[in-house]
């Protein structure tokens, strides 16, 4: 579960040795107990004091690093499709879409682009912002549900970068929720595994699973790609104060895009093949979503994510700078704003451009922000993502 100082804290039932102001590997990594700070990592490994009282049940392993957020990119492919264009191919129009929605434009992978150039252009941003080099980075996270290999996309971001220690990276699975879950994963690697430079993208394309014909979906996504380095830091400046972590498999009817089987492969087994073997061809359906259900999750579940980390962090939605949501609508942007009584002038929000990105809304509209000058080194941004599996979750973070 998630404690105040934003990351795990497991359950210990008693501590036999005490501290040592050593460095070595104990159970999930790298970690110096040296100086001792109040921040706490993901491990099930605690080294602590000889006794404990009987209120101190859960005890935190006590490490010295932080994390911050120390640079920024994104990226998106060339071709624009406007209201308009869409009104071409399903009944449907300019105001009737951004009335509902918010949006009037978004970006849409051709032949010309690709999901791993895209995140590979965004991270490379993201190095050049912190002005890291790419053999600095220690690890990859592609937070993506869309990637251009069953096996994942991770390790092509590594390559396309030249990265020649050949870093770890691997993919994050969460929608739109993934690069909220990648935020998490890195401060874990860099508290817990020792890691320096952390890249966390998140990208997707989701336009390759619409169906273009169905006007409840197509005119609400895009494709994009997003990225932010993660970076080690002395305990006093870390930039991940706390966050808020969910998942409800119950809500999956209401957003999925499932295994469906290929029709030919029912055709060959009437003609004589062993029933169910050899298995069927499949392939994914496109987005089947309940748009009133996704609404209802999201304006109940996504303010009380918020207020949760704010509460962890010791914050208000009066003390933050910025409020930062994964894309989806407007409407849903607005209705969780004035839950958490964030007045519009400091919410974050630039999907008449885009649309829904999944995964790589909130690093894109970061980046947008970062650039432009709106977001400072210092501010304090509650940001959170939320849609199929359902996921949700939320991260109050420092920029810089």
């Amino acid at each position: 579960m998630a404690n105040a100082s934003g990351l795990f804290t497991p359950s210990v039932p008693s501590l036999k040795r005490r501290i040592r102001p050593s460095i070595g590997i104990i159970g999930s990594g790298f970690f110096s107990s040296y100086r001792i700070s109040k921040r706490v990592f993901c491990s099930g490994a605690i080294e602590g004091a000889e006794k404990l009282s009987s209120s101190q049940s859960r005890i935190p392993r006590l490490i010295s690093k932080g994390c911050k957020l120390v640079g920024s990119g994104s990226a998106v492919p060339t071709l624009q499709v406007s209201n308009d264009d869409l009104a071409k191919i399903v009944d449907t129009n300019d105001e009737w879409i951004s009335v509902r929605t918010g949006i009037r434009n978004r970006r849409v992978l051709t032949g010309k682009d690709s999901l791993i150039s895209l995140a590979a252009e965004a991270a490379s941003k993201a190095l050049q912002m912190a002005e890291v080099e790419p053999d600095d980075v220690d690890l990859v996270l592609m937070c993506t549900s869309t990637p251009e290999d069953l096996f994942g996309s991770a390790p092509q971001i590594q390559k396309a970068l030249g990265c020649k220690r050949n870093p770890l990276a691997y993919d994050i699975t969460a929608a739109c929720s993934g690069f909220i879950l990648g935020l998490v994963s890195a401060a874990c690697h860099i508290r817990g595994g020792g890691f320096q430079n952390v890249l966390v993208v998140g990208a997707d394309s989701l336009s390759r699973y619409v169906d273009w014909t169905d006007r409840g979906t197509c005119i609400l996504f895009g494709d994009a790609a997003g990225a932010v380095l993660v970076q080690a830091c002395d305990s006093e400046d870390d930039g991940l104060f706390s966050f808020d972590l969910h998942s409800d498999g119950d809500g999956q009817r209401h957003l999925k895009a499932t295994i469906k089987e290929n029709e030919l492969d029912h055709a060959l087994e009437s003609n004589g093949s062993v029933l169910g073997f050899p298995p069927w061809h499949t392939s994914y359906s496109c987005i089947q979503m309940n748009g009133k259900e996704v609404f209802r999750f999201a304006v109940r579940c996504v303010p009380q994510s918020v207020e949760s980390a704010l509460e962890k962090a010791g914050l208000t939605g009066s003390s933050i700078d910025w409020l930062l949501l994964h894309q989806a609508n407007q409407r849903i942007l607005d209705a969780v704003a004035t839950r958490l009584e964030v007045p519009p002038e400091r919410v974050i929000s630039n999907l008449v451009n885009y649309g829904n990105t999944s995964a790589a809304s909130i690093p894109l509209a970061l980046d947008e922000a970062v650039r432009s000058g709106k977001v400072k080194p210092g501010h304090t941004i509650a940001t959170a993502g939320f849609g199929a599996g359902l996921t949700w979750g939320s991260a109050i973070i420092r920029w810089g």
